[in-house]
């Protein structure tokens, strides 16, 4: 087999697992959609579900701005504006997922769920001119600011891109270190041998 025949065949089972990846992105963006089209249905009209009284409930909210109900004053061109900034997020992290080598699996899931979440989130500010919140948690009095799916997300693979970032850094600092050492080790032998 030719080395160009053999460059193909590992091409193909390098789009085999990015599929897989945005396969896990569609699923999560579907659920995404799916779990907003309930709350929209069901919670609408103001009716709260309590799924562990005093922790996780379930309660209506619209967010026109950005996360935590920041930037809400911005009308339909803060909308646009939002929305353009998200899709060329998508478009960046794209392009990213499909320049990462196929080790950085970490680094492939972080991208996959912000692909997923951004998305998600774009697709409510496009079709219905904000973002459709739900999600309530309480830790003791105090409540986190509701969120949905795609909000996790995004939040979950920013964590991921960051412990990515951190661990990178260590490893290239001990691969910095042991080049060094390495040098000094090689300096030290030939200074016995002269």
């Amino acid at each position: 087999m030719s080395v160009a025949g053999s460059h193909r065949v590992g091409g193909g089972r390098g789009v085999g697992w990015r599929a897989a990846y945005l396969l896990a992105a569609a699923a999560l963006y579907l659920a995404d959609q799916a779990s907003k089209a309930w709350a929209v249905k069901r919670l609408r009209d103001g009716e709260v579900v309590k799924v562990f009284d005093g922790l996780l409930h379930f309660g209506y909210a619209e967010n026109p701005g950005i996360a935590f109900g920041r930037l809400q004053g911005g009308g339909e061109f803060g909308r646009w504006m939002l929305a353009a900034l998200a899709a060329l997020a998508v478009t960046g992290l794209l392009a990213y997922f499909l320049r990462t080598k196929r080790t950085e699996d970490r680094l492939l899931g972080a991208l996959a769920l912000l692909l997923a979440g951004v998305a998600g989130n774009l697709t409510d500010r496009v079709r219905l001119g904000h973002v459709v919140d739900f999600i309530e948690v309480f830790i003791g009095s105090y409540q986190w600011p509701t969120f949905n799916v795609a909000d996790a997300a995004i939040c979950t693979g920013a964590a991921l891109l960051a412990l990515d970032l951190i661990l990178e850094g260590r490893r290239e600092g001990r691969e910095a270190k042991a080049r060094a050492e390495g040098g000094t080790e090689a300096a030290e032998a030939a200074r016995r041998i002269l």
